[in-house]
């Protein structure tokens, strides 16, 4: 078993995911959301792509055996386990500027946006890259007659945990996010490990 990292809550992290390698997203205490992004480490211009992603698996939620398209329609990760069942691909990481307009009587934070930006910087992926992020162990129920949403905690339980096998040499970003309504209004940390491949 390959040594797990902790991610500290309300913060992010860059690193590489070789093709055929997995990556082990954990939610150690249970509830609290984790921003993934994938990049192509030989172009990162390709990126993962939650209109095209959706599109082709033709509903919102996506769990094992799904796979997590790039905004070209190739694959860069296929969901490989998951415990949890509901993850949200159609939500922003949140930002300094979530906070201004949603959480207006709470101390401003930069956000995973801003986590995510920072540690994808040694990369040459600069904010205006930064896409839509598939947001494991996120709960954002959606009204089938009306459209709207709702984000409420994660029904994820301590050690719960979502897996992604690599299609391809990728970029990953991944945080411990920061926003309360997505975390039942805590924060905690996130773990994850990768696996080699085969």
């Amino acid at each position: 078993m390959s040594d797990v990292t902790e991610i500290p809550e309300r913060s992010g992290t860059a690193f590489r995911l070789a093709k055929g390698e997995t990556l082990v997203v954990i939610d150690p205490r249970g509830e609290q959301v984790a921003d993934l992004l994938a990049f192509n480490a030989a172009d990162v211009d390709e990126v993962i792509s939650s209109g095209r992603t959706l599109d082709y698996a033709s509903r919102i939620y996506l769990t094992t055996g799904d796979k997590l398209y790039s905004n070209r329609s190739t694959v860069l990760l296929e969901i490989v386990e998951d415990t949890v069942g509901r993850h949200d691909f159609l939500l922003t990481p949140c930002s300094a500027d979530t906070f201004r307009l949603l959480y207006d009587d709470l101390t401003p934070h930069r956000g995973c946006f801003g986590n995510l930006a920072e540690a994808l910087a040694p990369y040459g992926i600069v904010p205006d890259r930064i896409p839509s992020a598939f947001n494991c162990f996120m709960n954002v129920p959606v009204d089938g007659e009306t459209g709207a949403l709702k984000v409420l905690p994660p029904i994820s339980k301590a050690g719960d945990h979502i897996a992604f096998r690599a299609e391809a040499d990728l970029i990953i970003g991944l945080t411990a996010c920061s926003a309360p309504d997505s975390n039942g209004g805590t924060f905690k940390p996130i773990h994850y490990r990768i696996e080699p491949a085969g």
